[in-house]
């Protein structure tokens, strides 16, 4: 006995082709967003943690600095990093509303002032990477409460300092 024949491929009827584009449309219309047009808007609180991150980078930004003079034979090693710590600091910045609108980001908190160098004779690399990756957790912790394309900027300096961090280790 022969085997039996194997069975049709099956045939997209033009009804169901044309039932899967338009559901197709709708997704797409849904995942886009409502149409409003306008830039994301940032709220008052939003506004405010977010000049709070621009503090926390700048803070990072000057305990890179911090590191390099306090230990001169690390510097070549925190150049790259520090360079992209930078770079990090003035897209935060681009993205701050207060800093586009006065030129620069609002004051530091108290706390950045605390720490502004390594204590004498300590692990320089390890007092870094405590700066590194408690910044990098509060750029995480923050992009849960903005939007758009301001969460993702913090998401993505949060990840980048957390690779900064295992340099670092």
């Amino acid at each position: 006995m022969s085997a039996p024949p194997a069975p049709a491929p099956p045939v997209l009827s033009r009804r169901t082709f044309l039932a899967g584009t338009a559901g197709l449309a709708l997704l797409a219309a849904g995942c886009t967003g409502s149409g409003g047009g306008g830039a994301d808007e940032v709220t008052g609180e939003q506004a405010g943690r977010l000049d709070t991150q621009v503090a926390v980078q700048e803070e990072l930004v000057a305990a890179y600095a911090s590191a390099a003079a306090a230990d001169p034979a690390l510097a070549p090693d925190l150049a790259e990093l520090a360079t992209q710590a930078s770079v990090q600091l003035d897209r935060l910045r681009a993205a701050a509303p207060s800093a586009t609108r006065s030129g620069t980001a609002s004051a530091t908190p108290p706390a950045a002032s605390t720490a502004a160098a390594p204590p004498a004779g300590s692990d320089v690399r390890a007092w870094l990477r405590e700066r590194v990756v408690a910044a990098a957790a509060s750029h995480a912790e923050a992009c849960v409460d903005q939007s758009g394309a301001r969460a993702a900027l913090l998401g993505s300096v949060a990840a980048g300092l957390l690779g900064h961090g295992t340099v670092l280790a």
